[in-house]
C-alpha cells in the first residue's frame, strides 16, 4: 500500500478537469485505487464518485493505491494535482 494526504487549495477545490484527469491515470492501472475525504473511501476509478464528493479548498484528502505499480501510481496523481495547481 502506498498513500499521500494533500490540502486542496484551488479556490474551487477538485473541480471537473482534474477529477477527471485523476480517474483516467486511476483507471490505468489493475489495483485498487481509493480516494479518502471526510472519513469515507471511495475508488478515484470512477468520475461520478469523485463529483459527488463535493471537495472544497482547504479540504485534506488521501489517495491511496493497493497493488502492482502503487507507487508510480501515486506519483503520477500527485503529478496532475501539481500541474493543475490544487495542492
Amino acid at each position: 500500500m502506498e498513500s499521500r494526504t494533500y490540502i486542496i487549495k484551488d479556490k474551487a477545490g477538485l473541480h471537473a478537469r482534474p477529477a477527471s484527469l485523476l480517474c483516467s491515470a486511476a483507471g490505468k492501472f489493475q489495483g485498487d485505487i481509493d480516494i479518502i475525504y471526510n472519513g469515507n473511501r471511495n475508488t478515484l476509478k470512477s468520475i461520478m464518485i469523485i463529483m459527488s464528493l463535493g471537495v472544497p479548498q482547504g479540504a485534506e484528502i488521501t489517495l491511496e493505491a493497493n497493488g502492482e505499480g502503487e507507487v508510480e501510481i501515486i506519483a503520477e496523481l500527485t503529478r496532475i494535482l501539481k500541474e493543475h495547481e490544487l495542492i
